[in-house]
């Protein structure tokens, strides 16, 4: 697999259109940070960490409101044939502030408010509105 990151954010969009409660994807430690951030910003209502048949898997409980998911979209901006970076004073704004920015920075993986808030840039790796 060339693009993990991407492959998490496809099974996580293709559940959603499914209406599925749950997703389950293969674990690494950038994508648990990036499942706790969904969880942090109110975007999913549950992450575990659970043992698998090939390693460690991550289960994301979906959440949905009315029966309309609560993620409108996710968008992988920093691809392996073209990675995109950004400085903390130039962050990029998701639906003018509604959305989020996942960095991955020097200092960890976070949104992009809390990389402009330490004043620290780095690669922008999806979009989630």
């Amino acid at each position: 697999m060339t693009d993990p990151i991407a492959d998490m954010l496809t099974r996580i969009r293709n559940a959603l259109m499914v209406k599925k409660d749950t997703v389950e994807i293969p674990a690494s430690n950038m994508k648990k940070a990036i499942a706790n951030i969904l969880l942090n910003e109110g975007y999913v209502s549950g992450v575990e960490i659970k043992e698998g048949e090939h390693g460690e898997i991550i289960a994301v409980t979906l959440k949905y409101v009315n029966g309309k998911s609560v993620i409108g979209g996710l968008e992988r901006v920093s691809k392996p044939g073209l990675r995109t970076y950004s400085g903390a004073k130039n962050m990029p704004k998701v639906l003018g502030g509604y959305g989020i920015a996942v960095i991955s920075t020097s200092k960890g993986i976070m949104t992009d408010k809390q990389a402009k808030a330490q004043g620290v840039g780095g690669e922008v790796l999806c979009y989630v509105y």
